[in-house]
């Protein structure tokens, strides 16, 4: 009955097309799917869970299974391939994936789906639940402090500008091309990525002694600076934590701002060389991961979800550390001792001071560290280019879907 009455309404295309598109209500044309599942007897092999998706990524990249996990009682939420599935925790993490196959979650990931694909096609709605607009709401409908969470009705009445079936197609295509270009840089970056990998595999096989980081480090570990961020750019420059990418510290996007005292820059200022880690993440796989600082602005300090380790140069080269940090095999270690508080994996310092990591003699890590320079810098121009792809596609989707989304 509402939905003739909505549904009539119309309004100009983002683009400026004379052509109107149809102002609708999100629970109009997405289903909200609630299909329950019988553990104990089922033929389900995955389940994913909140952290297996990623932040602002539409491709499930990681699952878990079912035979060889601890799943708590909420997991009994069926989803079947080509459902969309969104984390309604902590929504500004934009935790939206598109299944690849049949599986289980949790009943705290919403299961979605096209009503009518001959209104919505299926393959536009990830790139909708990507816009600014609709992250914008969902957190402003958002409750709870620490760990905010949103209510399926309070999506539900989120409005948007809905174009016509044939200008949807256009759109996704365009979206899809832009997003292809972002896997085909992936790829490039995992090929580069097996070759350092194989590398780091041979070297670290040997029979080097291993010894503790509090036994290798001058200085730390030491967290950052946590002053409240502004978003008009006063004070001094720090990062976001999603600027530790593949070894590297990444500032280009992950810029924030915020009026520290000068004694607390001088404490927490940024240098090149300079290693972190990440304290904690909602990803547990990006908990503890480092990245070693390029170049940065002008007064740049680090935040407190970030920890700052200084090597001892005489004993362990801070790039032989960085890659051996990161490699699966020291991570895996590192993790073990990785902690979930509502829903963030965290490490402290004594987890980071108790990491061992294998330490040959200084010539033989700076002649691997020479030996990795051209495949780590394949890795570096590849992540470059994925990651502009990446920034191409979500301009895209709020060029083209975001732009009316807030109809009243």
């Amino acid at each position: 009955m509402g939905k003739q009455n909505t549904m009539s309404k119309s309004a100009s295309a983002p683009n400026g097309d004379s052509l109107k598109w149809k102002t609708v209500r999100f629970d109009e044309v997405v289903r909200n799917v609630k299909d329950k599942v019988d553990r104990e007897n089922t033929d389900l092999t995955r389940y994913v869970a909140g952290d297996h998706m990623d932040s602002e990524d539409i491709h499930l990249r990681r699952w878990g299974e079912l035979n060889g996990d601890y799943l708590g009682p909420a997991f009994h939420r069926r989803f079947r391939e080509g459902q969309v599935l969104y984390g309604s925790r902590r929504t500004y993490l934009k935790k939206v994936a598109v299944a690849p196959f049949d599986g289980i979650t949790a009943n705290t990931t919403f299961v979605l789906e096209s009503k009518d694909s001959e209104t919505l096609i299926p393959a536009i709605l990830p790139f909708l639940m990507l816009t600014d607009d609709f992250t914008e709401h969902s957190i402003r409908e958002s409750k709870g402090s620490v760990n905010p969470y949103v209510n399926w009705k309070d999506i539900a009445k989120f409005r948007f500008a809905l174009p016509p079936v044939d200008e949807q197609h256009s759109i996704v295509q365009l979206l899809t091309s832009a997003d292809d270009v972002a896997e085909h840089y992936r790829r490039v970056w995992s090929d580069a990525a097996s070759v350092v990998d194989a590398l780091t595999i041979q070297l670290l096989s040997a029979d080097w002694p291993h010894q503790r980081c509090e036994t290798l480090l001058v200085g730390g570990p030491r967290n950052g600076l946590s002053p409240k961020c502004n978003a008009d750019g006063r004070g001094a420059p720090t990062i976001a934590i999603g600027a530790v990418r593949e070894g590297r510290i990444l500032t280009e996007g992950n810029l924030k701002y915020a009026e520290v005292s000068a004694d607390d820059l001088a404490k927490f200022r940024l240098n090149r060389g300079d290693v972190l880690v990440v304290r904690g993440n909602g990803n547990r796989d990006l908990c503890g991961r480092c990245g070693m600082v390029d170049a940065v602005p002008t007064d740049c300090f680090y935040p407190d979800l970030l920890i700052k380790l200084d090597f001892d140069e005489k004993v362990i080269s801070p790039e032989f550390a960085v890659v051996q940090w990161n490699h699966r095999l020291a991570h895996a270690r590192l993790l073990k001792q990785a902690k979930s508080t509502n829903g963030i994996w965290k490490i402290n310092g004594k987890d980071i001071k108790q990491h061992e990591l294998s330490v040959p003699p200084i010539d033989v890590q700076r002649r691997f560290v020479n030996e990795l320079e051209d495949p780590q810098k394949a890795m570096a121009a590849a992540e470059n280019a994925r990651l502009a792809a990446d920034r191409l596609t979500l301009r895209l989707a709020n060029a083209l879907l975001g732009a009316q989304s807030h109809v009243h």
